[in-house]
């Protein structure tokens, strides 16, 4: 394998960013394969590693590619190039997520802010209690500007329909916990690469915590309510939730919103502020379809992300570079 495609950009380095992504059920469903010659990152998706059952259309997954996308580039410009995307790129090639090939250099200016790139590293998935602190209004703005920056819209909305929408997650929470099929789907893949000991159970940062209050619905990834392996605690009485939402329902519009979730994810990261993610609404088509905004908006909801400011959660295992990089493609 080439070590370097380029002067300064080591593949195995901007891969390792990529795949610091997060992923539904963490799944990573994603491949790279890299032409030397067209100085060009591929961006393929991992079928293999897909959900039949809580994502037949491969929404989910496209949102995952989506978001190491994202890190893809960031890592690129931070070795001192300018990414050129493409989605989609080949009809043919249905696999083919994208493209990003590497064109100019350092001194051009890039549309991420520098420290994405170290926030790529501390970004976690935080099912903590939050802080009652709030977020700043310029706050809110620089999230919204980074989801439109990459083709989708970032809406907070008010009280009244936060309530509501985390109805909507409640509701699809317990369906999953019943649904045996998305269970055993569900505790496979947690299984799959953390391998817990039987005698221990799942890691702490998989279960999370239970709100005490039974208000804030997060996921309980044993995909059953294990009440007596979880620590039950008093979540944000008011919390803050951001709801991601593109034009358009295509696959193109999938990996904008993976692309977006995550510029917006690395800048609270920068920022100091936690989130995580509430899909469980996203993966029933009838409680998705009541999650779009009020009645005269249009858009189609992606994601749910609830941010606030407290402790940071722990890392995910992921794959090692070697295991989704395939082998350069040599100049010729």
């Amino acid at each position: 394998m080439h070590s370097t495609l380029l002067d300064g950009v080591i593949p195995e380095t901007c891969v390792s960013a990529a795949v610091a992504a997060p992923s539904i059920h963490n799944t990573q469903p994603w491949r790279f394969r890299l032409d030397a010659e067209s100085s060009t990152f591929q961006v393929r998706a991992a079928p293999e590693r897909g959900l039949r059952h809580t994502d037949p259309a491969g929404r989910a997954l496209h949102l995952s590619v989506g978001a190491c996308l994202l890190n893809l580039r960031v890592a690129i410009a931070h070795s001192g190039w300018s990414p050129v995307r493409r989605l989609l790129p080949a009809p043919e090639d249905p696999g083919l997520l994208a493209v990003v090939r590497l064109a100019g250099s350092a001194a051009r200016p890039t549309e991420h802010r520098a420290d994405l790139y170290e926030a790529i590293w501390r970004r976690h998935s935080s099912r903590l209690p939050f802080s009652g602190r709030p977020l700043p209004p310029y706050l809110r703005n620089e999230l919204r500007e980074a989801a439109r920056l990459e083709g989708a819209r970032l809406w907070f909305p008010d009280p009244i329909e936060t309530a509501r929408l985390l109805h909507l997650t409640a509701e699809a929470e317990r369906r999953n916990r019943i649904d045996t099929d998305r269970a055993s789907e569900s505790n496979r893949w947690v299984h799959r690469d953390l391998e817990p000991n039987p005698d221990v159970g799942l890691p702490q940062a998989v279960l999370g915590p239970q709100d005490a209050s039974e208000h804030l619905p997060l996921r309980d990834f044993t995909a059953q309510r294990h009440t007596e392996r979880l620590v039950v605690r008093l979540f944000e009485a008011a919390p803050v939730i951001a709801v991601l939402i593109t034009e358009h329902d295509r696959r193109a519009d999938w990996l904008r919103a993976g692309q977006a979730l995550q510029h917006v994810w690395l800048l609270a990261t920068a920022h100091g502020l936690r989130a995580s993610l509430l899909h469980q609404a996203l993966e029933w088509p009838d409680l998705r379809r009541s999650l779009s905004p009020t009645p005269g908006r249009t858009g189609h909801a992606q994601m749910l992300i609830r941010l606030g400011y407290g402790p940071e959660g722990a890392a995910s295992p992921r794959r090692a570079p070697r295991a989704v990089l395939d082998e350069v493609l040599p100049s010729r």
